[in-house]
């Protein structure tokens, strides 16, 4: 009992210490990459949920390659006659940049000379190649533009899942830098406005396009753990989605029905969009692994481009992602909070309730962070906060059945119900560490023993002396109960009752009322025998006297024993008064068992409380057993209320 709950005097300690555990735990989930599907899952539904708020990039304009098309030429892959044509016409509409998005590594003859030359003599043409590195080895763009700045790759960094979230800049083999398709289209764009790519000044080896800084993803950022981090990668946001990008046909270009002022001055990107060349992707915003749920690799290049080219122009940031310290700060603030603010959880409908709460605050403060150009982390703190809160609530209802179970074990057979719920309502003041504490008291106790149960024993087989006890016992334990009294203990014939626990008396009238009601229930408990020694005497059963001794005074209450058989009770020199009292001159009271069976006496504490409410006599001053000093001693023998109400 010792240890039992030793913690619960310090509940919010328990909480923290909890929120510290569960902190850990999560962390080292969260380190091993357990968490990392979820949080990407609430990056994606944090992009959707803000896609509504962009339009449409008009600076880029999609050429299809449809299946119809493809079936219009007859053929795939398209002759290089086909795309020089294309180009040309293209061309003519001076665009700011052309992107090829189909490979052209080997010639695809007729034309092959007329594409080169196109290619060549246009130095806003970026074509695609395919870096793959170590054994595979690359698919090449054009030989005509070997070693030329038009080309860039088409490589995309596909997360676990199928799924695409950032993009990339820059690559290398060890040797040789290689630009990316959607990078180089973007600078030409940004060229026409005198943007051109520099060093930040104080990370050098960080890209700067006009008034915006690219950090490089690390392989930790955000919700990732252990992520491929390399080359120059950055997260996507995907802004204008929704909207797409206009789009036109391969046969569209061929047929010339394309404004020449939708062309001018804009990024024009030709790829593939035919099921049958499988040129796709899914995103953020893909809600499933199905065909509709996919977009062209065309299309997520222009989203790539179309960042950068926000970031070129000062409109748009690149998403933040805090430093590994403090994402390890705020998921402990959630963890120690969700253990904190649940140690006064009783139900479950508040645990429902503050859980949800938090869960909303923090989803709300993750939107808002997001929305304003950072991702903090959000299901680490989310996991802590309900696992700490849960752990935390089910600890503290367990503690407080256990606090229950044993506060009623001690008190439920001595008080009324009534006074249970408030000894529960109040049970700081009663349990110290998950044991019963000590109290320092100002009580009134009641002392009485039987006069002639030696004779009666002598008259009455064991059983018929043990039904003829519980009916007394239970005669007088209904009069202590009426006044409020607590029934410590049954010693052989003899009653300890107390008025004034556990519930602690703070003011002189709550002492005074304890001392009246002591008194009472003793003149009742006198009134009582009258009548059962009547009832016993038509009965030819042996009838009975008793003597009672009152003491109002300071005392200790608590619990003795060990933790197995704990029992509630008094002790102090007002006891052993009351006790002292009840047995003074014991000799010397002849009981009538009708008229007069009971003597009462009080000591002189327990007559100054009684406000002259009874008829009282003086014993004298006199030395009881045991004490020293001497004490005034008053005899009761009835409640002048009563006595002028029979008048």
């Amino acid at each position: 009992m010792k240890t039992f709950f030793k913690y619960s005097r310090y509940p919010y300690l328990t909480g923290l210490f909890v929120g510290l555990i569960v902190f850990l735990c999560a962390w080292g989930l969260r380190t091993f990459g357990a968490l990392e599907s979820m949080e990407l899952a609430a990056y994606d539904a944090f992009l959707r949920f803000r896609q509504a708020a962009y339009d449409q990039d008009s600076r880029i304009i999609l050429i299809s390659v449809s299946e119809k098309d493809i079936q219009n030429q007859g053929r795939w892959p398209l002759s290089d006659a086909t795309l020089a044509r294309v180009l040309s016409i293209l061309l003519a509409s001076n665009p700011r940049a052309i992107g090829v998005d189909i490979y052209r590594d080997v010639p695809v003859p007729p034309g092959h000379e007329d594409l080169e030359a196109v290619l060549s003599k246009n130095r806003n043409i970026i074509a695609i190649m395919k870096f793959r590195g170590g054994r595979k080895g690359n698919i090449p763009a054009p030989a005509v533009l070997k070693g030329t700045e038009q080309v860039g790759f088409a490589d995309m960094i596909v997360d676990p899942g199928g799924i695409v979230r950032r993009g990339i800049l820059f690559l290398d083999d060890g040797k040789d830098v290689f630009f990316s398709f959607a990078l180089r289209l973007a600078l030409l764009y940004l060229s026409s406005e005198n943007i051109a790519p520099q060093s930040d000044p104080a990370h050098p080896e960080y890209l700067r396009l006009g008034p915006t800084t690219i950090e490089p993803f690390e392989a930790n950022d955000g919700g990732y753990v252990g992520a491929d981090a390399g080359g120059y990668q950055f997260l996507l946001d995907f802004k204008g989605l929704s909207k797409g990008f206009k789009s036109y046909s391969l046969t569209d270009v061929l047929e010339k029905k394309i404004d020449p002022e939708t062309i001018k001055g804009r990024i024009v990107i030709v790829g593939v969009t035919a099921e049958s060349v499988k040129d796709f992707f899914y995103t953020p915003f893909s809600r499933g692994h199905t065909a509709d749920q996919r977009i062209s690799g065309t299309a997520l290049h222009a989203h790539i481009i179309s960042q950068l080219l926000r970031f070129g122009s000062g409109s748009s940031s690149p998403l933040a992602t805090p430093k590994e310290w403090a994402e390890l700060l705020w998921i402990l603030f959630w963890s120690l909070t969700g253990g904190s603010v649940s140690v006064r959880v009783r139900s479950a409908w508040r645990f429902i309730l503050i859980v949800s709460a938090g869960l909303l605050v923090l989803g709300l403060a993750g939107y808002i962070m997001f929305w304003r150009g950072w991702w903090i982390p959000l299901i680490p703190p989310a996991l802590t906060w309900l696992v700490s809160a849960a752990i935390v609530t089910a600890y503290m209802l367990n503690l407080e059945k256990r606090q229950r179970s044993l506060l009623m074990q001690l008190f439920s057979k001595h008080v009324s119900s009534a006074v249970a719920d408030t000894i529960w309502e109040q049970r700081d003041q009663f349990l110290d560490g998950g044991r019963p504490r000590s109290q320092n008291l100002i009580a009134s106790v009641l002392f009485t023993d039987l006069v002639g149960f030696t004779s009666v024993s002598e008259h009455l087989d064991p059983q018929s002396l043990l039904d003829w006890l519980n009916e007394l016992f239970e005669s007088m334990a209904r009069q202590v109960d009426e006044q409020g009294g607590v029934i410590l203990q049954y010693i052989g014939d003899a009653i300890l009752a107390v008025f004034g626990v556990p519930v602690a008396r703070n003011t002189e009238s709550e002492i005074s009322r304890d001392a009246v009601k002591a008194v009472k229930c003793a003149l009742s408990m006198e009134q009582t025998i009258i009548h059962l020694n009547q009832a016993w005497q038509l009965k030819s059963m042996p009838t009975i006297g008793m003597r009672m001794g009152i003491f109002t005074g300071p005392l200790v209450a608590g619990s003795l024993g060990s933790a197995q058989r704990l029992a509630y009770t008094i002790i102090g020199d007002t006891v052993n008064t009351a006790s002292r009292l009840e047995s003074y001159d014991k000799e010397g009271f002849k009981p009538d068992v009708i008229y007069n069976p009971c003597r009462i006496l009080i000591g002189e504490t327990t007559q100054r409380y009684l406000n002259d409410q009874f008829i009282t006599q003086q014993v004298g001053r006199v030395s009881l057993k045991g004490k020293d000093q001497e004490i005034n001693v008053y005899r009761v023998t009835g409640e002048k209320t009563k006595i002028l109400e029979s008048k």
